[in-house]
């Protein structure tokens, strides 16, 4: 599956777990959890099926307002977002939009270049937290 700008990491643990895990590694990292969606829930709730499908909004004033000092437009794509869903073979993904590819995406990578890697490696470590049975 290759997405542009799209990052994705296979977890190691179910789709509530990983969910739950991710909930856990915001808060230790001090990020705040704007909201939780449950789209499967969603889809339930008006009769049709969906695999586990969740979305987590987060983010920290302190990494998202440089981006937007630059281009606020990056604000539609801003707070961060994080994807936990369930593929055809059962597999459990964490999936979210790459910083660098959000700063191209509003013309601001060349200025935004540090913020942006500062980012994507937070986000990296965090999600390999999430996902990895070692962590």
């Amino acid at each position: 599956m290759a997405v542009d700008g799209l990052v994705s990491f296979r977890s190691n643990f179910g789709p509530e777990q990983t969910v739950e895990r991710l909930k856990a590694e915001l808060q230790a990292r001090g990020l705040t959890l704007f909201a939780a969606i449950d789209h499967a829930a969603g889809a339930a709730d008006v009769g049709l099926a969906l695999r586990p499908t969740a979305v987590l909004i987060f983010g920290h004033a302190k990494g998202g307002t440089p981006l937007m000092q630059a281009a606020q437009t990056i604000g539609i794509d801003l707070p961060l977002k994080a994807l936990v869903w369930q593929d055809a073979a059962g597999d459990t993904w964490l999936s979210y939009n790459d910083p660098a590819w959000l700063a191209e995406r509003h013309g601001v990578a060349e200025q935004t270049r540090t913020v942006s890697a500062n980012l994507a490696a937070a986000l990296g470590a965090m999600a390999k937290a999430v996902t990895s049975a070692t962590a």
